[in-house]
């Protein structure tokens, strides 16, 4: 998932305005948890799901490591998919059962979704604010408390749904088109989902280029 953004930049401001600022978060993010999943599709293309699972087990923690080391700080919601992933990626290689490994992306999206939901009566603020709280330099003020709340029912119901749909194609379809579909197709939605976020908040903050060039 794509939420660890601070440092992403490595203290240098290579984007000013507040959309060039999440965009470049939104797709550097994807880059660090796209690799590890294509190796795990062509791995399952040439082998099978075992292997793949195995690829996965590894690949996971170095990207985990690796963004930590860019960013200075720990991707949790990168943190616990790792931790997910070798939990059920374990239960598959130990009952060699691959429907392990198929629920997995399903019970890490139904999770998060009950985190989203618990936060809108759990703590000081929502979790869809402390997403974009972590693009450094963004006046979330312009935000309101409703259109935060909305937003965070909204990550909740994109979840859930997300949820839905990956097993319904692991049931539906074959363990190969599963795979595609879980790396690309996933993928794709959740970038699109981002992607509308991101021009959301982007709009409702406004250009603030000006303001930080005066400061």
């Amino acid at each position: 998932m794509i939420f660890a953004t601070r440092g992403l930049y490595g203290g240098r401001r290579l984007a000013h305005r507040p959309i060039d600022r999440l965009l470049f978060a939104t797709v550097m993010n994807m880059l660090f948890e796209f690799f590890p999943l294509l190796l795990f599709l062509g791995t399952l293309l040439l082998k099978d799901i075992y292997a793949a699972v195995v690829v996965l087990m590894v690949t996971m923690p170095l990207g985990l490591a690796v963004k930590t080391l860019r960013t200075g700080t720990v991707d949790k919601m990168y943190l616990w998919s790792t931790i997910f992933a070798l939990f059920f990626g374990a239960l598959t290689l130990y009952f060699r059962n691959p429907y392990f490994t198929y629920w997995k992306p399903t019970a890490f999206y139904w999770v998060v979704a009950i985190a989203f939901l618990a936060s809108t009566w759990v703590g000081e603020k929502p979790l869809a604010k402390r997403f974009f709280g972590l693009v450094e330099g963004l006046n979330l003020e312009k935000v309101s408390p409703q259109q935060w709340m909305r937003l965070n029912y909204i990550w909740v119901a994109f979840f859930v749904f997300a949820g839905i749909l990956n097993i319904y194609v692991a049931y539906n379809f074959s363990e190969k088109t599963w795979g595609t579909f879980k790396v690309f197709g996933l993928m794709a939605i959740t970038f699109i989902f981002m992607l509308a976020q991101t021009f959301w908040i982007a709009r409702i903050i406004g250009d603030d280029e000006d303001q930080e060039t005066t400061d």
